[in-house]
């Protein structure tokens, strides 16, 4: 469904720019909103538990804000929350555009992803040192992607999210490579300092069971099933 035609508007939870562009290439118009939620605090045995609960915190984060800033007088309750997720909206959408009362439904779309290397889950890296003890240990062995989605139909309040799990074979990864991307930054703000997509990283894949948009945080067949659902 192309965004001039679709009867819904869409907020891409997420700050990521990768996902931003998956999405945009899915052919949609959306506003963007990013949760400050404190992932560390939310844990889970399995990680495709982990990245489902993340997601729907996100999704609880900002939808608590878009409830605040649009109902000022409104509960303690609502303030605490509000003062809880502080900056959880990089842009703000008028009264009424998302609400029950909407004549057009607003979905918002939030994601996870967490990448897992030998039974370990790695989420984005703490220091530069933990992003390269990452790359270093997907030389010449194989690591996998696990990505959720979550869509939320803030009108009907109907959510339905799942995930997508990718295999990920690599060539051996030179030192001097590790190097280059380290001192890029970008592998510092990803789950397992993985960007396969990288000019650098991509020649040394040696194989991918699944799909790269999966990879890169939005497994673009996941979301529009998703967004199908809630409608």
């Amino acid at each position: 469904m192309q965004a001039d035609s679709s009867p819904f508007k869409i907020i891409l939870g997420s700050s990521s720019i990768a996902r931003r562009k998956i999405l945009a290439e899915m052919g949609y118009e959306f506003t963007l909103m990013s949760a400050d939620i404190d992932e560390k605090s939310i844990r889970k045995d399995k990680p495709e538990e982990l990245v489902m609960a993340l997601a729907e915190a996100k999704a609880d984060a900002i939808t608590s804000k878009l409830h605040s800033l649009n109902n000022p007088e409104g509960s303690e309750s609502a303030i605490l929350i509000a003062a809880d997720t502080a900056g959880a909206i990089s842009q703000k959408l008028p009264l009424g555009d998302y609400t029950k009362d909407a004549v057009e439904p607003t979905l918002l779309i939030t994601a996870d992803q967490v990448v897992v290397y030998e039974g370990a889950v790695r989420e984005k890296p703490s220091s530069k040192e933990e992003a390269w003890e990452f790359i270093k240990g997907y030389s010449g062995r194989q690591a996998a992607t696990v990505s959720s989605v979550l869509a939320t139909n803030l009108k009907t309040g109907i959510r339905k999210g799942g995930w997508d799990r990718v295999e990920i074979f690599f060539h051996e990864i030179p030192d001097e490579t590790i190097e280059k991307l380290i001192e890029e930054g970008n592998v510092l703000y990803v789950a397992g300092a993985l960007i396969i997509e990288h000019p650098l990283i991509l020649p040394l894949v040696k194989d991918v069971m699944g799909t790269t948009d999966s990879v890169m945080g939005l497994p673009k067949a996941l979301t529009e099933k998703l967004i199908k659902e809630v409608l």
